[in-house]
Order: structure tokens, then sequence, then C-alpha cells
């Protein structure tokens, strides 16, 4: 396993399933310390890192989805368990592509977890990548998912910025076929306020599985799961057996 890709921070190697975290744009995978904890022993989770931020800083941040999830690929071992791709925001397209390249490999995910993002199939005209230094900011103020007072400090935003524009910019141009499927179920999650996602939008998923699919409407924004780490903790257990 490649550590720089993977953290354990609650290793339960003794679980009958993992779970691979993928961040949101402009996150690391610190963002899922909690969410790994409360997951412990049930789960062994594994926190994706991307390059660029934290202690990849010094690596040039990725702005292709397809690089993104390669990078993941050939960095996770398959140990035999069944595995869950959990991916919020931009970290749900990556964990579809994911999920397509390692059916493609033989080591199908045991299901795939898309949260608070659209479809891969559906268009927006988002260029938040473009957007000056006050222009990300006031996106991620938009979507309450960032602490005040690291928007309000100049120097660390900058340290930060060009991994946000990355993130953004490969979120943004992401694209793929109308007709894009996996085979291993596929389970929506999303906030019902929501800025970025409709629970009708979310449902446009279901045309990329031909396995099972479902829905579930958490309670909050586009950052419900900060709030809602019990709920979420049962809810992906429940998936893994």
């Amino acid at each position: 396993m490649d550590e720089r890709w993977i953290k354990r921070f609650h290793p339960a190697p003794e679980a009958p399933a993992r779970v691979i975290l993928l961040p949101h744009a402009g996150g690391a995978a610190s963002a899922y310390f909690k969410l790994s904890a409360a997951l412990h022993p049930a789960l062994d989770a594994h926190a994706v890192q991307y390059p660029g931020r934290q202690e990849r800083r010094h690596e040039p941040p990725l702005t292709d989805v397809r690089l993104l999830a390669a990078g993941i690929a050939d960095a996770l071992p398959d140990d035999g368990r069944p595995t869950l791709l959990f991916g919020h925001s931009m970290g749900a397209v990556i964990a579809f592509e994911l999920a397509l390249l390692l059916e493609r490999r033989g080591t199908a995910p045991h299901a795939l977890i898309a949260s608070g993002r659209r479809a891969p199939s559906t268009r927006s005209d988002e260029w938040v990548h473009r957007r000056d230094a006050a222009g990300v900011a006031a996106e991620l103020r938009r979507l309450s998912g960032t602490d005040p007072v690291f928007l309000q400090d100049p120097e660390l935003f900058e340290m930060v910025l060009p991994a946000l524009r990355a993130d953004y910019r490969a979120a943004e141009t992401y694209r793929c076929a109308a007709d894009a499927a996996v085979g291993c179920p596929l389970v929506v999650f999303v906030g019902d306020d929501d800025p970025q996602i409709t629970v009708e939008e979310a449902h446009a998923w279901r045309r990329n599985t031909t396995g099972d699919f479902d829905l579930r409407v958490f309670p909050g924004g586009h950052f419900y799961l900060d709030d809602q780490v019990a709920e979420l903790t049962d809810a992906l257990t429940a998936l893994s057996g």
C-alpha cells in the first residue's frame, strides 16, 4: 500500500470490510479523521490523500479526475476484503472513475457511495477554478465547509489555493460518456439543504449503474456529513454487509 495516497488513522485489519474515503475539492485525508474513528472497528477506513496538500504539498496537484483515480487504484492493493468506495463532492466522481477502473482490473468494489455531487453524466457551467482568490473564497463560504478563520488568513489561503484550483479544474472539466455505468450497487447520499445539488438531481445517478440503486437524504447542507457522523457510520456499516 502506498502511504502517500492512503492514510489509515485507525487501522482495523480484523474488520470484515474496508472503506476508501475520497475527499472533496480542497480536502485532505484528515477531513475523514472523525469518521474514521467512528467506523472503527467495524470498518477499516482508508482515507485518500491527493497530491498537493499537507505532507504532499510539494507535489504538483493533479487536474484530471481519471489521473487521480488511477493513482489511487495503483496505491490500493487488493486485500481480499469487500471494498466500499465513498466519495464526497469531487470525491464522488473520482470514486466513480475508480470503481470503473477496479472493475476493469477484476477487483470490483462491493458498493459505490456518491455523496453531495450531481451524476457524472450531467453538465453544469461551473468555472470556480478560473476565479481570482476572492472568488474561490466566496465559493467556499457559500458551501459552508471551511473554517472562516482560515479564509480570513491570506497567507494560509495562498498556500492552499493551487491545490484548490487544481481540484476545481478536475471536477469542473470532468466529462464521461452518457452511458458510463458501474456494475456494483450505487448509493447516493445528499443533504436536504445542499446548495450544490437537489434531491432530484441526485436521482440522475441511477443511469450510472447496472446494479442496485438507492438514494438517502440526510439533514444538512453540502457538508451534512460533518454533523451526521453517527448516521453516516451506521449507513456505511450496513452497506458493507
